[in-house]
């Protein structure tokens, strides 16, 4: 029992640690009122806040997925927390962004992001990825004039991991950015992580809920930082 002891205990370390972590509020909504909050912004955005949720909505002649944002000051390491819900089978996917609109070095300052579908989880670096505005890259990508050297580039700022979302019930989904690592975790099992150094940017100052393109809803969202941003 005495060996047995201080290894059950260091197996609670890493959980508490983490906790700890991330224990800073920055922002928080329930939605319990109707209406969004003074604090939200939004781009090509059709979505709602009604009975409790938000409704994520992209209108039909759309030419962009619907956009719901907040901004804070900007930080490095960040822990986004939300409730969702596939509400039917016309729920592609829907996107936590962490941009940085001072930036002018990718479209849109995008950094990062992680991609949530019924199917998998799809973990980007932006910046020095697929939205890279550095030597013409992001232009050539929407050009579809990459080299072969540029597509093996890319491919290696995301990672695809495969999961089963079931449609209909809510899910916890829990995005944390450390360093230059963004990682994933649902209904409290961890998903899987990404490292690449585009993660890294210091100054994250707008998180974003993209949907692709409607029904996926949404609660409790929360954002946090460290005890010492």
């Amino acid at each position: 029992m005495k060996t047995l002891l201080p290894l059950l205990l260091l197996a609670f370390l890493p959980a508490v640690t983490l906790a700890e972590d991330f224990s800073r509020p920055i922002f928080s909504d329930d939605f319990s009122s109707d209406g969004f909050g003074p604090r939200w912004g939004h781009y090509k955005s059709s979505s709602v806040v009604k009975g409790g949720v938000l409704h994520g909505i992209t209108a039909p002649d759309s030419d962009h997925s619907a956009v719901d944002n907040i901004r804070i000051d900007g930080e490095r390491d960040l822990q986004v927390s939300v409730k969702f819900r596939f509400a039917s089978d016309k729920a592609k996917s829907f996107n936590v962004w962490f941009d940085d609109k001072n930036y002018k070095g990718s479209h849109a300052g995008h950094i990062c992001q992680a991609t949530i579908s019924p199917t998998g989880v799809n973990l980007a670096d932006a910046k020095t990825g697929g939205f890279d505005l550095t030597g013409g890259l992001y232009d050539r990508k929407k050009a579809n004039q990459l080299t072969d050297g540029e597509k093996k580039m890319l491919a290696a700022k995301a990672s695809r991991l495969p999961v089963a979302v079931s449609l209909e019930a809510w899910h916890t989904l829990v995005v944390r950015t450390i360093g230059d690592e963004i990682s994933v975790s649902i209904d409290g099992a961890s998903v899987g992580s990404f490292k690449s150094e585009g993660i890294a940017h210091a100054t994250k100052s707008l998180v974003s809920l993209t949907t692709n393109a409607v029904d996926v809803e949404y609660d409790d969202f929360s954002i946090q930082g460290t005890a010492k941003p």
